[in-house]
């Protein structure tokens, strides 16, 4: 099974910034080619949504409400993926997951989810 780790979650003062990695690592003797990644985020009573995301070819997607104050970086060579996180506000709180999908080698396209970490924006 391909493995997420996530990192950078906390506790910060609204206006503070915070940055989340997300390291994927494929299963042993296999190989993980990555074709997108992305931070989804889930408050309390609220549904799981986009909060940026980053394609194979460079191309980035923002959710309206992170524009501006949120930075997605990928390293491809690395598999990994970092959220940029300034100007937080208390709206931002929520539990953040990492997401890739691609193919490890022998196996069909799929989906992974990291085990979320949780950023809490003080007021």
């Amino acid at each position: 099974q391909v493995q997420l780790v996530e990192s950078g979650g906390g506790l910060v003062q609204a206006g503070g910034s915070l940055r989340l990695s997300c390291a994927a690592s494929a299963p042993t003797g296999s190989i993980f080619k990555i074709n997108s990644m992305g931070w989804y985020r889930q408050a309390p009573g609220k549904q799981r949504e986009l909060v940026a995301r980053v394609t194979g070819g460079g191309s980035t997607n923002y959710a309206d409400s992170v524009k501006g104050r949120f930075t997605i970086f990928r390293d491809n060579a690395k598999n990994t993926v970092n959220l940029q996180m300034n100007s937080l506000k208390p709206e931002d709180t929520a539990v953040y997951y990492c997401n890739a999908d691609g193919v490890v080698t022998s196996r069909s396209m799929s989906e992974y989810w990291g085990q979320g970490t949780q950023v809490t924006v003080s007021s």
